[in-house]
């Protein structure tokens, strides 16, 4: 998939363009409906399906005190744009100068970078340019004016409300991981770069493989079965989000860290996308090292129970992995 960085690149398509807009965090069961709006459109008349979208997210530029924890950073978001196998994604720039915008200027320039714009889908309660002006009758106008079509997409629902977001962040805030994964359309994965540790399950025999993510939402403090997905491989293993307080202690740094199983290649500074499949247990703190050894064997032998009765659900980013997962 190619990816942009300005509007102006648009112009690099002499095909029919379809845009699917929108911020798109988290990529969940609406969002895909737009983007597979964009694709049949696309489809239809030899064209381009090329998607849309902000960076930062808006809020964190309008409101920054309300902005939200991220259901995909960037990196990520690309990374699950590129299995929709789109054409390209336009990043935009998203700042105090571009949100003084008016809906009419911020789709003139969409319109001036197409050399052929074809239409753009948005979500059917989409609302653009500055102070939200822009709404779907004001982006059906501008369509007329300058000879595009518009596709609506109505709200998903789950469970009678409709899915967004917001839902979706409360729901793995609260650990209910089966309703996330139902309004995603695929399990709930966190992408994070691996950093160097104070090593300290390698020395009781479970190495750990600490994760840095960029402000993406964790589910609450616990122990987890996980599957990770590594330069294009599966592994099958276990994860902690926590204080880590045999260890540690101090109370006030939370970490991300995942076992993986017969996995002893080192990885710093490269990317692991992990899938939680599974509550396991709650974090505790041991009176020993032995006692926490002694219970991270059980929590491996658990995991594996139940990554054994967790199918990989259709969509998940490895649904379409190739490699063997591995087990202990």
């Amino acid at each position: 998939m190619k990816v942009l960085r300005s509007i102006p690149e648009l112009a690099c398509f002499s095909e029919p363009l379809s845009l699917a807009v929108g911020v798109f965090d988290g990529l969940h069961l609406g969002h895909q409906a737009v983007l597979h709006s964009a694709q049949q459109e696309a489809r239809s008349g030899d064209g381009r399906a090329v998607v849309v979208t902000f960076e930062p997210h808006p809020v964190r530029v309008l409101r920054p005190e309300k902005a939200p924890r991220l259901l995909a950073s960037l990196p990520h978001k690309s990374i699950l744009l590129d299995r929709f196998e789109l054409d390209a994604l336009l990043v935009v720039a998203f700042d105090q100068v571009f949100a003084q915008l008016s809906a009419e200027e911020f789709i003139g320039k969409i319109v001036e970078a197409c050399r052929q714009l074809r239409s753009i889908s948005v979500g059917s309660g989409w609302r653009f340019g500055a102070g939200r002006g822009g709404n779907l009758d004001s982006l059906t106008s501008l369509g007329k004016a300058h000879d595009f079509c518009v596709h609506p997409v109505e709200p998903i629902t789950f469970e009678g409300q409709a899915i967004s977001s917001t839902r979706i962040r409360a729901a793995i805030s609260e650990g209910d991981l089966r309703a996330a994964q139902a309004m995603l359309g695929r399990d709930y994965t966190v992408l994070g770069t691996v950093v160097a540790g104070r090593q300290l399950g390698r020395s009781i025999g479970f190495p750990t493989a600490n994760l840095r993510v960029l402000d993406e939402q964790l589910p609450p403090d616990g122990v987890y079965a996980v599957r990770a997905l590594h330069a294009g491989a599966a592994y099958d293993g276990i994860a902690n989000v926590g204080l880590r307080p045999t260890v540690v202690g101090d109370g006030l740094t939370r970490h991300f860290e995942v076992h993986v199983f017969d996995f002893d290649k080192q990885i710093y500074g490269e990317e692991v996308e992990v899938t939680f499949a599974g509550f396991l247990r709650a974090e505790e703190k041991f009176a020993d090292i032995e006692l926490l050894r002694k219970q991270i064997t059980r929590d491996c032998e658990n995991a594996c129970k139940a990554l054994s009765e967790s199918p990989i659900s259709e969509g998940s980013p490895l649904s379409d992995s190739s490699s063997a997962r591995n087990r202990p």
